[in-house]
């Protein structure tokens, strides 16, 4: 028996258990895992949105972590590496973690603590939200056509664990990045990825109230994936969500209140020239009846997400005097 089993006793626990036990004696390579974890997931009718969309993408990722397989391995070697034989004990690692997942339905990087983003791996845990922001586009592009001259000051406001922050460190090297957090619990994961990374002299973890510890700081580039779901969306969202920091996700009745202020006390924080670039996914349908008139440009991504816009100071200064 795996020692977990005894833990996990949910009401599907005996059948799981023997799903488990058969699968350990009868599969026996990488393919025949993945096959029987795609199934096992779909069995269980799970949620999927924290970093793959489908069962078997799902499956492959689980399986490829618990055996400490490289993040790209299928592409570099071919799916010639699916046949591989597994040991027993590897078999029983991964049927551990997928009744876990099936279990518990908590997201699949909160059990491996492993998290990617642009291409990098990052430690997550339930502290902080798991990344999976269109954001990851707009920086490997570096922001085109918006941003014209490399920043060399810029702030990821509520950076969570970093994951922003250290991909924008990443595509500008000569940048000072200020990571800002609310949570010292995000922070103390952010620092977690900043030292694993090396970016202790370039990347800086910050904990304020959104710009209140900042004052006298000017950037040539904000970002935020800030708390912008709607109190609707929140009463809807599938369990996989709940494991999530509720501080990270909320945001009163329309998702914008923290973007509200974000976007009025911006302008004293940008440069000349400056463009903040804020994400508020599905409030993007509450943003035209809260800032009417606003003019931002909403951006469209070839690898697929919504809901980012960007704006400059300038439209800021002149559209918040207006209403004075």
């Amino acid at each position: 028996m795996i020692p977990a089993l005894k833990f996990l006793m949910y009401p599907n626990a005996m059948t799981d258990k023997f799903y488990l036990e058969e699968a350990i004696e009868d599969l026996h390579t990488l393919l025949d895992m993945t096959r029987w974890a795609t199934s096992r997931f779909n069995d269980a009718a799970l949620y999927f949105g924290h970093g793959t969309d489908n069962a078997w993408d799902e499956a492959t990722s689980l399986v490829m972590q618990a055996l400490h397989l490289p993040h790209p391995i299928l592409e570099q070697a071919g799916e010639n590496v699916l046949n591989s034989r597994l040991t027993k004990s590897e078999r029983e690692k991964i049927a551990e973690l997928v009744l876990k997942r099936v279990q518990t339905r908590m997201p699949l990087p909160y059990i491996t603590n492993e998290a990617w983003f642009c291409g990098m791996p990052f430690y997550v845990d339930e502290r902080v939200l798991i990344p999976r922001s269109p954001f990851a586009e707009l920086i490997q592009n570096e922001f085109a056509p918006f941003v014209e001259t490399a920043p060399t000051s810029i702030l990821d406001m509520c950076t969570g664990g970093a994951c922003i922050a250290i991909a924008l460190a990443h595509a500008y090297p000569e940048a000072q990045v200020d990571a800002v957090d609310i949570s010292t619990d995000a922070l103390e994961v952010a620092d977690i990825n900043i030292q694993e990374h090396g970016l202790s002299h370039r990347v800086y973890p910050i904990q304020s109230d959104l710009f209140s510890s900042l004052e006298g700081q000017k950037y040539d580039l904000i970002v935020s994936n800030p708390p912008y779901v709607d109190a609707e969306d929140m009463a809807d969202l599938p369990e996989e969500y709940h494991h999530e920091p509720e501080l990270a996700l909320a945001a009163g009745e329309d998702g914008l209140e923290l973007v509200d202020i974000m976007l009025k006390e911006a302008p004293t924080y940008l440069n000349d020239g400056g463009w903040i670039f804020v994400e508020v996914g599905n409030s993007e349908v509450h943003m035209s009846e809260r800032f009417p008139g606003l003019e931002v440009i909403w951006l469209e991504f070839e690898n697929g997400g919504s809901g980012i816009f960007a704006v400059r100071k300038d439209t800021l200064v002149q559209y918040f005097s207006s209403k004075d």
